[in-house]
């Protein structure tokens, strides 16, 4: 230690000022993450410019060309080349403003940034000047400036985004993710500012083109039609503070994360704290895991929330962030309820004093006493809590007459092939097998889908198709049909066949055999909800396993028990694993020997 230290004292003058496309380019790993990031930064800053149509023009998902044009103020000669100075910033005078800010980009960096790692054009003119200003900048140093014919606004193209840092531009994902990457970004400044009029084409392709109009317009023509029915208007003023938008009914819910948007001023922020006020309005009605989907814009003063907490400015903090997780939640329940989709809430009485309001019953000489009610919920997994406790699979199996009285005989499975007394149904799906002296309840669909992984090889690798008698239609939305473009080539492998026609309308003439015509449009919905392709192989993995679990859904629905012992035999053989690849319990233990505790 002694050493290092001298070693440090004898060398002199080792900190040194940072080249500026040095620091420029230390900058920009803060501000442009991927292409989705310039994306974000160029759109804020067309809306903070007045425009009211804005048109982004992306080519290999933002890799080789990202252009915003916009029909704003414009800039003049000398702001077109300070925009690129790092710290330059058209929002900010003194410490106090940073407190105040109403608009989208404010730190002055974003744009230095970019140009620190691409080839970066702008034209930009004012209203009534004759000529505009064109600038040119190649990984952060200034090319040219000139006087140019051009139209009111500005023409931002960024071009070979990290065509000077290859290490950087090596770790971008493939076009389908980058592209999604932008889609999320686009959507969330359209959101926040119905009154723009937004564009959107990739690779000279039109993917969005969004119209002015009011919020619901707005989501709907960005998620399509199917949506509509589904939104519920929330709204509430208290004055400090403004609360509208729309949620979903439960019938909207998703697994997946995707339409759930917090706006605050016209700014997109994410909050896990608020999604739970959402998620607790929603007690109830909605199946374990899933989601509901919303679209929540929020309007106070500036002085009371603070948006550069964050790099990307996706968070936020507020002064009274219990207050609006209050009013979020109680104010979403009372829209449910005048919606029917919850029981109205009488907001005057304490939830916690119901038992003090509750008749009391009465008391007779001649009553007889009234049987226990035993209430058996059919959709109850135990599977897919994160622990079962023994009491739960102690009621359960107390409901129906299982192992009738003592504990179970001792019967090894791997030399008797006689099921039949050992194996019992349930009335919510599970069975219950006796094996080796224990009992276990078990997930036939899931022991299924085992076998099936561990058989791939006998899995056909294309399926034949049967012809509809009356064609189906699936009405896509820009995301899902982008999502279907990717995948079309591959659809015919599995007995699809299917054409787009106009307004985005999926016909579908063909589907795999033993897919029920009832169950084609859920199988696509599962599909566009979570796919995120990357290769052909992920897609067609992707594919098999739905497949699979669709046709293991119906399979077991109804069932005999002589198929299942054959299931249970075939599982015995493979092992008798209790999980799946992902991770997932086939089968639970009953602790039978706990019983003895309730007697």
């Amino acid at each position: 230690m002694l050493i290092f230290e001298s070693s440090i004292l004898q060398m002199s003058d080792i900190i040194q000022l940072l080249p500026d496309h040095v620091a420029n380019q230390i900058a920009a790993g803060e501000v442009v993450q991927r292409p989705a990031s310039i994306v974000k930064e160029l759109l804020e800053n067309s809306v903070d410019a007045g425009s009211d149509k804005i048109q982004l023009i992306v080519r290999d998902a933002g890799k080789n060309l990202i252009q915003v044009v916009d029909n704003g103020i414009g800039m003049s000669e000398t702001d077109a080349r300070l925009a690129f100075e790092r710290h330059a910033t058209s929002k900010i005078r003194a410490t106090e403003d940073i407190f105040k800010i109403a608009t989208k980009g404010f730190r002055g960096e974003a744009l230095a940034s970019i140009a620190a790692v691409a080839q970066v054009e702008l034209k930009t003119k004012q209203k009534d000047l004759p000529v505009g200003t064109n600038i040119y900048i190649e990984g952060g140093q200034f090319q040219f400036q000139e006087p140019v014919q051009t139209v009111e606004g500005s023409n931002f193209s960024v071009k070979n985004l990290f065509y000077n840092v290859p290490a950087r531009r090596k770790f971008l994902k493939n076009d389908n993710v980058e592209f999604r990457h932008i889609i999320d970004e686009f959507q969330r400044v359209a959101l926040a500012h119905e009154s723009i009029e937004f564009e959107l084409f990739h690779n000279d392709e039109p993917i969005f083109k969004l119209r002015k109009g009011g919020q619901m317009q707005r989501i709907v023509d960005v998620f399509g039609r199917k949506l509509q029915p589904l939104l519920i208007p929330i709204k509430e003023d208290l004055g400090w503070v403004n609360l509208q938008g729309y949620v979903a009914k439960p019938e909207g819910a998703k697994k997946v994360r995707g339409e759930q948007f917090f706006f605050v001023n016209g700014r997109y922020f994410k909050s896990a704290y608020l999604s739970k006020a959402v998620q607790e309005a929603f007690d109830g009605l909605l199946q374990p895991g899933y989601i509901p989907s919303f679209f929540l814009y929020l309007e106070l003063e500036p002085e009371k929330i603070d948006v550069n907490i964050h790099p990307q400015k996706t968070e936020v903090k507020f002064e009274d962030e219990a207050l609006i997780f209050a009013l979020m939640r109680s104010t979403i329940k009372r829209s449910l309820g005048i919606y029917n989709v919850a029981p109205s809430l009488d907001f005057e009485r304490d939830p916690k004093m119901e038992a003090f309001f509750a008749p009391t019953p009465s008391k007779s000489n001649h009553s007889s006493p009234m049987p226990s009610a035993i209430n058996v919920d059919r959709d109850f997994n135990p599977f897919t809590a994160q622990k079962t406790s023994t009491e739960e699979i102690i009621n359960l199996t107390e409901l129906y007459d299982v192992t009738a009285t003592a504990a179970p005989s001792k019967i090894n499975l791997f030399e008797d092939d006689d099921l039949d007394e050992d194996l019992f149904r349930l009335p919510n799906g599970y069975w219950l097998l006796n094996k080796d002296g224990q009992t276990y309840m078990l997930d036939l669909g899931r022991m299924h889908r085992v076998l099936m992984s561990s058989h791939q090889e006998n899995l056909p690798t294309k399926k034949a198709g049967q012809s509809l008698l009356f064609s189906l239609e699936y009405h896509l939305n820009e995301i899902e049909k982008n999502k279907y473009k990717s995948i079309k080539k591959y659809l015919p492998d599995f007995g699809f066949e299917m054409t787009l026609a106009q307004e985005n309308v999926l016909r579908i003439e063909a589907v795999p055999e033993a897919l029920k015509e009832s169950q084609v449009i859920k199988f696509l919905e599962k599909i566009f909800e979570v796919l995120e392709y990357r290769t052909e192989e992920d897609f067609y993995e992707y594919f098999e396993y739905q497949w699979v679990k669709l046709k293991t859904k119906s399979k077991f629905d109804f069932i005999y028990k002589t198929e299942v012992e054959q299931l249970v035999k075939d599982f015995i053989d493979l092992g008798f694993p209790q999980y799946t690849v992902n991770g997932k319990k086939c089968w639970l233990e009953v602790p039978f020997d706990d019983f003895k505790n309730k007697f």
